[in-house]
């Protein structure tokens, strides 16, 4: 079971020694699943524990919130992501001005070393870190002759993650590294199939679920909106085949709409999951108000389209269920 510590002073004064690095590790995605499959390696060679440490909220809400990137996912995600890769800690660290006044001894001092008493410290050739990201490679290694700890650099670590191998494409036909960019970029398209290839998994919102407009109750598609504040990327609008998980762990197939309902009008965006193929005798009492549910998005079936009465929405909608089914279950 992975230990998750929010603040430096929770961890116990005899734990380690670790193996560590840090970084934002956005979505999690394949690139950061290298990274610290590596580190996992390392830590168990040489009989240490395997510990990331990461940022809440991402820096660049802090730094320059009228620019930072829409997170691919939220907080409880990217935990409940980095501990199934067989880490033994991962410490959350709160970003503030004040983290970020820290001088490069200073982060690794008191928190690599003091905190988490790191034997070794994995990091990429570009990265940087402490006040003003004046911290480099060559500070680490000074540091690290200084503190008592072993330097690794592990090839092509950094914003741009790791090069996969053939299996997906950018649109020059060659391949493309792993990076939270590039996740984001396919998700504004809807292209969530090159998402999940990039991520390892199918991309995935958490939310609660709250009353809408019912009209898709009214026309016999009652759906399970999330909250405006659900956390994870909003795919492009459309429609989707995918799952959702309730409070309890099951899995139901599900087709996805994401939009603002064009057909009646509507103005804010809302991501909505009809749940399919119910058995018979849990139509009536299925009711997922106020659980927390997570959305995962398989395959994009069509863009969000206006039609021209309810009628013939219904008969798209029941051409979706169609289609989603046999898309989650040919798989």
């Amino acid at each position: 079971m992975v230990h998750i510590w929010n603040d430096p002073s929770e961890v116990p004064a005899d734990f380690g020694p670790s193996v560590v690095t840090f970084g934002n590790f956005d979505g999690v995605h394949r690139g950061h699943q290298q990274v610290l499959s590596q580190l996992i390696r390392v830590a168990r060679l040489n009989h240490a524990k395997a510990v990331a440490i990461t940022f809440d909220p991402h820096p660049a809400q802090v730094h320059r919130p009228e620019s930072a990137p829409e997170l691919i996912m939220g907080l409880e995600d990217k935990l409940v992501a980095l501990g199934e890769l067989g880490l033994d800690a991962v410490l959350v660290m709160k970003y503030s001005l004040e983290l970020a006044s820290l001088t490069p001894e200073e982060f690794v001092a008191d928190i690599l070393v003091g905190s988490l008493k790191a034997s070794h410290v994995v990091i990429g050739h570009d990265a940087r870190f402490g006040r003003g990201n004046s911290g480099d490679l060559d500070t680490m290694q000074e540091l690290g002759r200084k503190l008592g700890f072993e330097v690794l650099v592990i090839s092509e670590f950094g914003s741009e993650g790791f090069p996969l191998h053939g299996d997906v494409h950018d649109d020059g036909g060659t391949d493309r590294r792993c990076s939270s960019t590039w996740v984001r970029e396919a998700l504004r398209e809807g292209d969530v199939a090159t998402a999940a290839a990039v991520l390892g998994r199918a991309h995935r919102m958490r939310g609660e679920v709250v009353h809408g407009a019912a009209r898709g109750r009214d026309l016999g598609f009652p759906t399970a909106n999330l909250a405006a504040d659900a956390s994870g990327y909003i795919p492009a609008d459309g429609i989707y085949a995918g799952w959702l998980v309730d409070q309890a762990g099951t899995r139901w197939p599900a087709a996805i709409s994401v939009g603002s309902n064009p057909t009646f009008y509507g103005v804010s965006r809302q991501v909505e999951a009809h749940v399919i193929d119910r058995p018979e005798e849990a139509v009536e009492d299925f009711d997922l108000y106020g659980q927390t549910v997570v959305v995962e998005f398989v395959a994009r079936l069509r863009g969000m389209v206006a039609y021209r009465g309810p009628e013939a929405l219904v008969d798209q909608m029941r051409l979706d269920v169609v289609q989603a089914h046999n898309i989650l279950f040919a798989r």
